[in-house]
């Protein structure tokens, strides 16, 4: 890894330094000579937190984990080929290295105070050297999809790199930036957050070049209180975004119009519809601020949605209009593909290689991921949930054909105001769904909003016990949505459906 010497890495997590040296007597401290400086000068071929990930050169971190501490797996992982490794204690070197040799005869573990914040501090230092492009995204809906969307677009023209699965938090981020190589040419990174202060961290390590914000929703209201809170913590991103460099925010939304980006080029994304307001995001309008140029504006219109089979839309920008087709359902995947078109301006792509981007999209597990089966169709969307992408969703299930069925469980970190959020989606489904089948304790709540608004709902306790009575509840022509937050594990009922 370029610049990731294992000097390197000792001096920026200030960690203590210890090489050892297996000869007749075993291992040894090597303090000083000119083999011990060569080791310490080689580059480590890759960073890893998993021992089963570890390869010839690598660096581990050893995590102390609340049901795994990783400082247990050192002497295996250097009889695999680490080279080095990060611990947060002194290990005796009898615990931590192999009772054989390994290839290179030498080993060094550099003593750190938090293994997770010198990580952080090692990808900061490697973005550094590497000096290639970053795309910083954050939102509190939409982010992995427009993540995706971005990607799809920017590797029409690069050699990119994107966040995968979940691996967006204080440590994932590190973990992400540590599998770029030196042919990597940009960088789409997704950042997401719960407390006061972690963006800022996060956006330290990334120093995106390009912002990306896609909504200031109803999320993780347990420690950022109101959608204020959450505008206040997600523009944290822009307190390390390259001064020279560029914002892409979403015009529909209240909050994130009332940014300003002093020195930065700002870009407003999103769509222009009569269903703006109401399908979009909550504090969503059709209309853009009044004052914004022209090059300032990146817009779909003319909006004409398929059902299931997707949208077709026209997207303005500064550079010009085309029509594309985006092949996963609902008005917000419009919203990213408008968000995908301004990044896409950004880094000189043409309006054809963008169009082809978009086009070329598709769903990932877990993510309004529509799978047509014998008996019914199944939208897995159970990968998270708050109640502005659950309202999302319901407004797509509602153009399903035959009876329209949602699976609905518990959205996590709502703080004081979950009962009442719970109520509002229950409400939400009227008009949508012709069966709610809510599952969980906070669900109780949504189920019985949804009753006073006249939808027919069966509740259950759990996963298990609606499992056990799926097939008495579900009929052969059902368009099923199955959506709730990752802790309720959804993804069985899909397994189980599919």
């Amino acid at each position: 890894m370029k610049g990731l010497s294992i000097w390197k890495i000792a001096e920026v997590t200030g960690g203590t330094l210890r090489v050892f040296h297996f000869g007749a007597d075993g291992w040894t401290v090597c303090m000083e000579g000119e083999a011990r400086s060569c080791f310490l000068s080689q580059e480590v071929a890759s960073i890893t937190t998993d021992s089963r990930k570890v390869e010839e050169g690598c660096l581990f971190g050893a995590i102390l984990g609340e049901r795994v501490d990783g400082h247990s797996f050192l002497p295996d992982v250097f009889q695999k080929g680490a080279v080095c490794a990060l611990t947060e204690k002194e290990i005796p070197s009898e615990k931590a290295l192999p009772d054989t040799a390994m290839d290179s005869r030498f080993a060094a573990l550099i003593e750190v105070r938090n293994t997770q914040k010198a990580l952080g501090s090692i990808a900061e230092e490697y973005l550094k050297v590497l000096q290639i492009p970053v795309v910083g995204i954050t939102g509190s809906v939409g982010k992995t999809s427009t993540k995706e969307m971005i990607f799809s677009v920017l590797r029409q023209k690069y050699n990119a790199l994107k966040t995968e699965g979940n691996f967006n938090n204080e440590l994932g981020l590190p973990l992400t930036i540590f599998r770029i190589r030196e042919d990597t040419e940009i960088a789409v990174l997704e950042m997401g957050i719960s407390h006061f202060g972690e963006m800022a961290y996060l956006s330290r390590i990334a120093r995106p070049d390009t912002a990306v914000i896609t909504n200031i929703g109803t999320c993780h209201l347990e420690y950022l209180r109101d959608r204020d809170g959450v505008l206040k913590a997600k523009t944290e991103i822009l307190e390390h975004t390259n001064p020279a460099g560029s914002v892409i925010l979403n015009g529909n939304d209240d909050k994130l119009r009332t940014v300003e980006t002093p020195g930065r080029h700002r870009v407003f994304f999103g769509i222009h519809s009569d269903e703006a307001a109401i399908d979009y995001a909550a504090g969503s309008s059709p209309d853009f601020p009044g004052d914004l140029r022209a090059e300032e504006i990146v817009l779909a219109r003319d909006i004409r949605q398929m059902g299931f089979e997707g949208t077709v839309c026209r997207i303005e920008t500064p550079k010009g209009a085309f029509e594309a087709r985006i092949r996963v359902p609902g008005l917000h995947n419009v919203g990213n593909a408008a968000a995908a078109a301004a990044v896409g301006l950004q880094y000189g792509l043409s309006l054809e290689e963008i169009r082809a981007g978009i086009e070329a999209f598709d769903t990932i597990s877990g993510r309004f991921r529509v799978i047509r089966g014998s008996r019914w169709l199944v939208i897995d969307d159970c990968y998270n949930a708050n109640p502005m992408s659950v309202k999302a969703s319901l407004n797509v299930l509602a153009t399903a054909e035959g009876r329209r069925v949602a699976i609905l469980g518990d959205m996590g970190e709502l703080g004081e105001t979950e009962e009442a959020l719970h109520r509002e989606v229950g409400t939400h489904t009227a008009g949508k769904v012709d069966l709610l089948i809510a599952i969980g304790a906070l669900s109780k709540h949504l189920a019985e909003a949804a009753c006073e608004a006249g939808v027919h709902v069966s509740y259950y306790p759990d996963v298990s016990a609606f499992l056990k009575r799926r097939e008495m509840e579900l009929s052969e022509g059902d368009s099923i949505l199955v959506k709730a937050s990752h802790f309720m594990k959804f993804s069985e009922i899909v397994e189980a459906l599919t």
